[in-house]
């Protein structure tokens, strides 16, 4: 029984979640215990404990966990300010000459607030509110209705750049550098969060088609449960209207993820030019007078522009007359900048919108890192108790070889998002079993695309789909439980069938990261 203490603290950790308890106190109080234990029995050196505030230390310094709070700002914001409810309202108007144009636009619009939250249940939420009512008054089937929106919802899980990516980016890079190490190699390749964004952003789009696809598809197979295209007399000039409005979001988060792939910025870097950007189209579109938002973003495209063509740094010797102009002239820039800012801060402050966009990133960005940090307990204790090379044998031992190791992980993380959030199982299970992957020859963009992907699925999956719960939540009592659950099902076949496609052809996950390499 002593010889396996790390799977029976990992037992342990798990029948405790069940019963309700907060996960991060679970994970580290279950670490605590047997690591006590451990020692009692002499199969735990306390020594270990030790490395815990180091651990501590480099998650506060981490500089791509830094993104996160400001993702969660960016799509916190673009929610409370209506930008996405506008969003969602305007892409309706672009399909709506389309038969199931409302349910196309869910899925595209759902793609992009995914993109700018990367939270499952932020996303679900708000597409239910903002569409599902919508889509009901207009005749679509409840359970389509639901069913596209709960899909939409889980996108957050795979169209980068979404907090999911930051998190497992940062997580699957260690792994892959231990991994390297323990294999001898001392100067390992690295894995970056834009590689894995890059990997998954072919599989995310071709996910968001397929819904399309199946929406069409629906709608001639089975017209009563999609209705027909309503007239209207727009004329061409409120379409190129709308177009003007649908401009600005889009562009914003097309900068963020474009800004990454090109390697121009890092992930922490684009996530504070998407959290600014998304602060000025808050204002904008909250605010009676548009006038400094407007000089804001104008300054900050001149910032943008000058410190890609010139070198502004100050300690330099022999700076010529010119490029002394430029730089003083971005420190009146900048100084403009700074004053503008505070004044779309100080009318948003006043609209209420900054103190709840502000409260919610503060909660949501708590919960991450109290949960990494009970995380690194419970990883340090299950290593210290053997259960690295627990786990090595029982992959290695599973019939099949590599396709028998992959198949036992993602059924495992399967299992386990009925019941764990995204954030535990990336912190909990992906360490330790990521790095014996990569030892048998895994790609790690592959298996990070696939295990988000995988993750996507088991939380849209009844009956105990976290995205159904959140759906449910916000759903009129008209809805039953079983149309929810009936609307989802074609999309987890979608999502099958995607998992299907990269495991056949890994390339689909693979081609984008080398060739931006």
């Amino acid at each position: 029984m002593i010889e396996h203490l790390d799977l029976l603290m990992f037992g342990f950790a798990c029948i405790v979640l069940l019963l309700g308890y907060p996960v991060a106190f679970t994970l580290a109080g279950s670490a605590i215990l047997f690591a006590f234990i451990g020692d009692y029995f002499g199969v735990f050196p306390m020594q270990f404990l030790k490395a815990i505030p180091q651990r501590i230390f480099g998650t506060m310094t981490n500089e791509i966990l830094m993104a996160v709070p400001l993702f969660v700002f960016m799509g916190t914001m673009l929610e409370k300010s209506k930008v996405a409810e506008e969003l969602l309202e305007n892409m309706d108007r672009v399909f709506q000459n389309i038969r199931g144009g409302l349910g196309i636009s869910v899925s595209i619009v759902g793609a992009l607030l995914a993109a700018s939250t990367g939270i499952v249940g932020a996303t679900v939420v708000t597409m239910g509110l903002l569409s599902l009512p919508t889509m009901l008054s207009k005749g679509y089937d409840p359970k389509i209705a639901t069913g596209t929106v709960a899909a939409a919802g889980t996108l957050g899980q795979i169209i980068p750049p979404s907090i999911v990516l930051v998190l497992l980016g940062d997580v699957l890079s260690n792994a892959y550098q231990k991994s390297q190490l323990d294999m001898g190699v001392f100067s390992p390749e690295t894995l970056s969060v834009g590689d894995l964004f890059a990997g998954a952003l072919l599989p995310g789009i071709l996910l968001v088609f397929l819904y399309i696809i199946y929406q069409i598809v629906k709608s001639f197979t089975d017209p009563s449960s999609i209705p027909s295209v309503i007239k209207n007399d727009e004329n061409s000039k409120n379409k190129k209207n709308i177009l003007l409005i649908l401009f600005p979001p889009l562009f914003l988060i097309i900068s963020v993820l474009g800004s990454i792939l090109s390697g121009f910025a890092t992930p922490t870097e684009a996530a504070s030019v998407g959290a600014i950007g998304a602060l000025l189209l808050a204002t904008y579109k909250t605010s009676d007078n548009n006038f400094w938002p407007l000089v804001a973003a104008a300054l900050f495209i001149f910032l943008i522009i000058f410190s890609i063509f010139f070198d502004l740094r100050l300690n330099r010797e022999n700076v010529g007359f010119f490029t002394n102009l430029f730089i003083y002239g971005s420190f009146i820039i900048l100084i403009l900048f700074s004053f503008s800012i505070i004044k779309c801060l100080s009318k948003l402050y006043k609209n209420k919108i900054l103190m709840e966009t502000a409260y919610s990133t503060t909660k949501i960005t708590s919960m991450v890192f109290i949960i990494l940090i009970g995380a690194t307990f419970f990883s340090l204790v299950f290593r210290g108790l053997g259960g690295d090379e627990t786990i090595e044998r029982l992959l290695t031992s599973i019939p099949g070889g590599v396709i028998g190791a992959v198949i036992a992980v993602m059924i495992t993380m399967f299992i386990l998002g009925f019941f764990l959030d995204f954030i535990e199982i990336t912190f909990v299970v992906v360490p330790i079993v990521a790095p014996i992957l990569f030892k048998m020859g895994i790609d790690p963009v592959w298996l990070g695309v696939m295990m988000a992907i995988n993750l996507q699925t088991s939380f849209l999956t009844p009956p105990f789909g976290f995205a159904l719960f959140y759906l449910r939540g916000v759903a009129p009592d008209s809805i039953k439980t079983i149309d929810i659950y009936k609307g989802v099902i074609p999309f987890i076949f979608i999502q099958i069938l995607m998992l299907i496609l990269l495991s056949i052809f890994p390339i689909i996950a693979t081609w984008l990261p080398n060739k931006i390499l």
